[in-house]
Formats: structure tokens, C-alpha cells, sequence
């Protein structure tokens, strides 16, 4: 049984931690330390939201929210965006929150339905707060990179790319933003499995 729970107390942080620890961490080297990932006052902090999945009553995977993001990059990134997109205008395409710190342990990684309800829950805690939108940075070549779930399932466009970022990794990111109602509607068109599980209990 799969469930997702928003990270609000010292035990869900705790345990979200524990997926952190393993994935960034242990198996990937990104970060150097785990303690300063999830704010002890969480539950207070607008800026973020974390979520947390479980599966049967054990951690599975986290994904974190990052509201109103800074939209240009530093120089120092040395981003490229897609042929005809202009990213000064990005800012006026809607309300955007950043999707990071993505990531299911790798028992759980064959199990799409850990992905689909970490994100189902995103999108309610976003549409009740009145976003249009997500941007997400994915590492081109890594090999549990979340590209292809968030292109072909979830409709995520690439906009562009670029060479460095805050986590350890040397690999290139990949810039992708989604229009919520658009994929909404295109999911909805489709009546698939993921359409039922993104929207349930969206008004």
C-alpha cells in the first residue's frame, strides 16, 4: 500500500531524512550532509513543501516544493535554452514551483505508482495555491533520472539546459517546466490510470 504524507512533524521529517540519507547522499554523493535538508520548522515554512511516501508504513521516496523560485539563471550556470524560447519571458507564462530533491529508494524504483503519487499530491498542494506551474532541473545521462516519467507521462516540455547547479554532480541539467491545466486537460482527454491518481481529490 502506497501513501503519501506531507512532512509537517519530527517523525515524517525524520523519516524523509532516511530516504535523503540513502539516495542523494550514500548512493549518489550529491550533498555532503543531510542535516540542513529538510528545515526542523517545516511545518511553518511557506517557502517549502516536502512530501513523503510510504509503502506499507515504510519510506519509499520524498519530493520537495519550492515556491516562487528565482527564474533567471547566474551567468556562472552557463544555461542554453531550446531554439525560439525566450526565458525573459517565462516569468509572465504563470505561477511557478520548483520540483526537487525528487527521489524513491531503489527498492521502490520499479514501482511507478510511488512517482505518481508524489506527484498527485504536488499537484493538489499547488492548485489549492493558486500555481499554473512547474520547473524541474533532471541530469541528462543519469540513470534514474526522472526525464522520461515527467515527458511522456506528465507532459513536462524541455526548455533548455545547463552545466552546473547547487547539488555534486557533473552531469548537465536539463531545464523542464509543465502548464498544469494544459496537462491537465490533455490527461483528462486520455482518462489514463495516472489522470485518476494526479487528480483525485481536485475539485
Amino acid at each position: 500500500m502506497i501513501t503519501v504524507h506531507k512532512v509537517l512533524d519530527a517523525a515524517t521529517r525524520e523519516k524523509a531524512l532516511q530516504v535523503v540519507e540513502r539516495v542523494y547522499r550514500q548512493e549518489k554523493n550529491w550533498i555532503m550532509s543531510v542535516d540542513q535538508e529538510i528545515p526542523v520548522n517545516i511545518a511553518t515554512d511557506d517557502r517549502y513543501s516536502w512530501f513523503l511516501a510510504l509503502a506499507n508504513n515504510q519510506p519509499a521516496g520524498v519530493l520537495r516544493l519550492y515556491y516562487d523560485p528565482p527564474l533567471e539563471l547566474p551567468p556562472e550556470c552557463q544555461a542554453t535554452f531550446k531554439k525560439g524560447f525566450d526565458p525573459q519571458k517565462l516569468a509572465n507564462a504563470g505561477r511557478f514551483v520548483e520540483i526537487g530533491r525528487f527521489m524513491i529508494l531503489p527498492e521502490y524504483r520499479k514501482k511507478i505508482l510511488v512517482a505518481i503519487r508524489l506527484m498527485g499530491a504536488s499537484v493538489r498542494e499547488v492548485v489549492e495555491r493558486n500555481y499554473t506551474h512547474f520547473i524541474t532541473d533532471v541530469f541528462e545521462g543519469e540513470p534514474h533520472s526522472p526525464l522520461k516519467f515527467h515527458t511522456r507521462i506528465l507532459g513536462f516540455e524541455v526548455i533548455g539546459k545547463h552545466l552546473y547547479g547547487e547539488l555534486n554532480c557533473s552531469l548537465t541539467r536539463i531545464i523542464l517546466t509543465l502548464d498544469i491545466l494544459k496537462a491537465y486537460k490533455r490527461m483528462k482527454r486520455r482518462r489514463s490510470r495516472v489522470y485518476s491518481q494526479l487528480t483525485e481529490g481536485i475539485q
